[in-house]
């Protein structure tokens, strides 16, 4: 039963999130920096809610840092997602072996 009412919950919480814009904004926004702002809103929302769990995900936060500055250095030379997230599980996976 606990299940099935978090469900529920989360499952209103985000048609919530996604309606209420919705609502709110009826005709096109002008101004450039709400414009912008509601952009990178989603970015900075999913960033703010993965990026402790990063330092979280390994017995060591020490064998994490490393993990994401593995991941930061690809993405910021523009890496796939694919080679970043192989990369820094595989940079963890070898701290985790020889340290």
């Amino acid at each position: 039963m606990y299940i099935m009412l978090s469900i529920l919950v989360m499952a209103l919480v985000t048609y919530l999130i996604r309606v209420l814009p919705l609502t709110f904004f009826k005709k096109k926004v002008q101004s450039r920096f709400i414009r912008s702002f509601l952009y990178y809103v989603p970015y900075a929302v999913l960033g703010g809610m993965t990026f402790p769990h990063i330092f979280y995900s390994t017995e060591n936060t020490l064998y994490a840092a490393i993990g994401t500055v593995v991941a930061v250095l690809l993405a910021y030379f523009e890496k796939g997602l694919t080679t970043v997230a192989l990369a820094s599980v595989m940079a963890v996976y070898l701290c985790h072996i020889l340290l």
